[in-house]
């Protein structure tokens, strides 16, 4: 009779809790017992329950497997908890998609990431089979320290809109805004394997998987500047950027605020196309540069270059339209500039014929890449994809010693100003422009 009371007890006690759990919104998207509501997706590796939790094993020879939710979610707020081996890579899809016009169904979109053996690219957002890292956490050290090895930890993600946001075990660690789904599954990834024969049968474990859809207002987590925000949306400016002080050098849609350093016409070669700024091969048009000038800003821009291609922005050009500092833009293995210069200080990234950088080492070499220049006052920084691959100051010594080996070395006062334009260069090369943007610096 005892026995049967603390059943009872039990069952009550569960009835109880689903209930409110429906009270408040939430439904729970796994039972605890079986995998009624979701489906496999891609390879074969083994999704099993045990001790109340879904478990993916690794299997050889067989690609990335999905476990997918039959259901579709847009806007929702996704809580879970995971645990996973080391040298494992896995990670949890959301609003993702398997289509037969793309690949043939493979799954592709959203992916929060979970490979404890990358400290840039665990807890952060992957867009799996599509266009890679959408938010990873190079310069992000709190959140990298996030992630518990070889614990539960707990997961959430807030998907409103466009505004995408994470959290693991309550740090944040991813903050962007994309446009590209607007809804889709939830699944969880077992990685391939390959023939790693000493990783066969490694697991990782999910359980107290919940989402909520409706009335979801009042249960989101506060806005934060605890880490960087990342804005997809091609050239647009978030409401955050705005408050921060971004604005657009470019529309996305025609040439305005932009003129002819020469003064001619420069819609001979410069193009928009695809909300792209195009300088289309051996055009003529000539440089264009901004309609204003600037001092202390912060820039960012997203390049494309094509096979063999040569451009640049420049910067401290003054109004007679002297030769300013340049972030080289190059293809450094098909462009015979690269192997000019001295130590490098042609290549990618560099601070043209002046100072080396590595920035080839970070670039997808014809796909898109961010370049960032960060100027304040004199001293100078420059950046690809969020690595910082040199530094300066103006004014000093040092400068005037790498000036006058240079080829400016007969240059009057040779970015001597305090402000000056932007300029995009045309070397008779096609390259594509997108998302400039830029801040004012006190």
């Amino acid at each position: 009779m005892k026995r049967l009371m603390l059943v009872c007890l039990l069952v009550a006690g569960f009835c109880l809790t689903s209930q409110a759990e429906e009270r408040d919104g939430w439904v729970s998207l796994f039972n605890g017992r079986n995998l009624k509501g979701w489906t496999k997706l891609g390879g074969k590796a083994v999704f099993k329950v045990e001790d109340g939790a879904i478990v993916g094993v690794s299997t050889l020879s067989t690609p990335n497997t999905f476990l997918a939710t039959k259901e579709r979610y847009g806007d929702f707020i996704l809580e879970m908890e995971y645990k996973v081996d080391e040298g494992v890579n896995s990670g949890v899809q959301f609003r993702s998609q398997s289509r037969k016009d793309y690949q043939n169904g493979r799954v592709h979109g959203y992916q929060f990431e979970i490979d404890p053996s990358s400290q840039t690219g665990n807890c952060g957002v992957y867009d799996e089979a599509r266009r890679g890292w959408l938010y990873s956490l190079e310069n992000e050290p709190q959140s990298q320290q996030a992630f518990r090895h070889g614990e539960w930890n707990k997961l959430r993600i807030e998907a409103v809109g466009q505004s995408l946001r994470v959290w693991v075990n309550g740090v944040p660690t991813a903050d962007f805004i994309d446009d590209v789904d607007s809804e889709g599954f939830i699944a969880l990834q077992v990685h391939e394997i390959g023939d790693a024969k000493d990783k066969a049968g490694t697991t990782v474990r999910w359980r107290d998987i919940r989402i909520k859809t409706g009335d979801i207002a009042s249960d989101l987590t506060p806005a934060s500047d605890a880490i960087a925000e990342r804005n997809h949306i091609m050239n647009s400016i978030s409401p955050r950027e705005a408050a921060e002080g971004w604005r657009l050098l470019f529309n996305g849609r025609d040439l305005e605020g932009w003129k002819s350093l020469s003064g001619g016409d420069m819609t001979k070669g410069w193009a928009v196309e695809n909300g792209e700024l195009v300088i289309h091969a051996k055009s003529g048009a000539g440089d264009i540069v901004t309609d204003r000038m600037y001092g202390s800003f912060d820039l960012k821009i997203d390049f494309r270059i094509t096979k063999g291609a040569n451009s640049g922005i420049k910067y401290f050009i003054n109004s007679n339209g002297s030769v300013g500092c340049e972030f080289q833009i190059l293809d450094d293995d098909n462009h015979p500039d690269a192997k000019m210069g001295f130590n490098g200080n042609r290549r990618l990234g560099s601070l043209y014929d002046l100072i080396p950088a590595q920035g080839w080492q970070y670039v997808d070499k014809y796909g898109w890449n961010t370049a960032r220049i960060v100027v304040r006052g004199n001293k100078v920084e420059h950046w690809v994809n969020g690595h910082k691959i040199l530094e300066y100051e103006r004014g000093n010594m040092m400068w005037d010693t790498i000036v006058s080996h240079s080829k400016f070395a007969r240059v009057k006062g040779f970015a001597a100003d305090s402000e000056g334009y932007i300029l995009l260069q045309d070397h008779n090369d096609e390259v594509h422009y997108r998302n400039l943007k830029i801040r004012v610096l006190d």
